[in-house]
């Protein structure tokens, strides 16, 4: 049997050889445009189209819900809140537009006869007078 001997120059030539190849196969690609190398430019163009359309998507229902919220807000608030019992403060002050005394105000309200006059001193019928 032979045996095959391969010297360093023939090796060195075929080094060389696959080297040209390399070099030829990049320059083609390069000159080409790099189709295959942008390839990921383009997954990555197409996945933000994707997250755009999303949150377009997400913006309009947001819209939306805000829309029926304030839909929802602009109804009377009685009709969204349970009746609640007037406050004896409020309710000192219509009885001292009517005219009442301090000392009923504070009766019936449940409140100080000095908290009847002070409410009685700014909404009575002698404060309305005096503001006109």
């Amino acid at each position: 049997m032979e045996s095959i001997v391969i010297t360093w120059r023939e090796l060195l030539v075929v080094v060389a050889i696959i080297l040209a190849v390399y070099i030829a196969e990049l320059l083609l690609l390069t000159r080409s445009g790099g189709a295959s190398l942008r390839k990921p430019r383009l997954l990555g163009a197409i996945r933000q189209k994707r997250e755009e359309s999303a949150l377009r998507k997400e913006v309009a229902e947001l819209q939306k819900r805000i829309a029926a919220l304030e839909e929802h807000l602009g109804q009377p608030m009685e009709a969204a809140a349970p009746a609640s019992p007037p406050s004896p403060y409020l309710r000192a002050i219509q009885m001292a537009k009517q005219g009442h005394d301090a000392e009923s105000v504070s009766s019936s309200c449940g409140i100080s006869r000095s908290e009847a006059e002070l409410i009685i001193a700014m909404h009575g019928r002698q404060a309305d007078s005096a503001s006109i």
